[in-house]
């Protein structure tokens, strides 16, 4: 199974001015418990890491201090989350059938996630990894009066890794630059293709890391879990 790990979100709501994965966490880079949960997993045979170029020296002095068995490339990335995959699903190795895409900014990702989306992907074209919303929602116009409130047990909400077929999310990617979609998941491309997408138990744990408040919950998860 190949990765992508779109890797060039910048730290701002973090209280910061340079890219949030080199934050520390638990005196590691956040990068780094995304990649280290990556080679534990017995799928998983390579990996990219797309970003920007000012920023691969920090991401291979990463993988050095590592000594990650998997191969990492570094792929020059886009503007948009979009145009990164894009770069990055071109970038991938001819033989690569199936790839999973994972934001990096979900560090707390596990290996069993990794392994249970990896084998679901062999059943189907694609998929996201999603748990059940436990709160009720709300539709809200643009006066901010509620107009609706959805069925809850219809909701889930949407993490990483997502997985898909290569050659079939390429064609979802392509037609999306001819057409000028803008979107921000690779999932919703495969849904404006009119292609299924299958749903697979994510994790409560897998947060997307975002503001400092975020950083503490994590520590507190990996020290829960003995990674500390």
């Amino acid at each position: 199974m190949h990765l992508l790990i779109p890797a060039a979100g910048r730290g701002q709501r973090m209280g910061s001015d340079y890219n949030k994965l080199l934050l520390p966490l638990l005196g590691k880079p956040l990068l780094a418990w995304t990649l280290l949960a990556a080679e534990a997993s017995t799928e998983i045979d390579w990996m990219g890491i797309v970003g920007q170029s000012f920023d691969f020296p920090d991401f291979r002095a990463i993988v050095e201090d590592l000594n990650l068995k998997t191969p990492v490339a570094f792929i020059e990335g886009g503007k948009t989350r979009q145009a990164s995959v894009y770069n990055g699903l071109e970038a991938l190795p001819e033989s690569a059938t199936h790839v999973l895409i994972h934001d990096g900014a979900r560090c707390l990702v596990t290996r069993e996630l990794f392994d249970r989306c990896s084998e679901a992907l062999l059943g189907c074209q694609g998929l996201i990894a999603a748990v059940p919303v436990k709160d009720t929602l709300k539709m809200v116009d643009e006066k901010g009066y509620v107009k609706d409130t959805p069925e809850r047990k219809s909701m889930w909400a949407a993490q990483t890794p997502q997985g898909f077929e290569v050659e079939v999310l390429k064609r979802c990617h392509r037609q999306g630059k001819v057409l000028g979609w803008e979107v921000t998941d690779d999932a919703a491309l495969f849904e404006r293709c009119q292609l299924p997408v299958k749903i697979v138990e994510g994790e409560e744990t897998n947060l997307k890391l975002t503001t400092r408040f975020d950083l503490a919950i994590a520590e507190f998860i990996l020290q829960q879990r003995g990674a500390a």
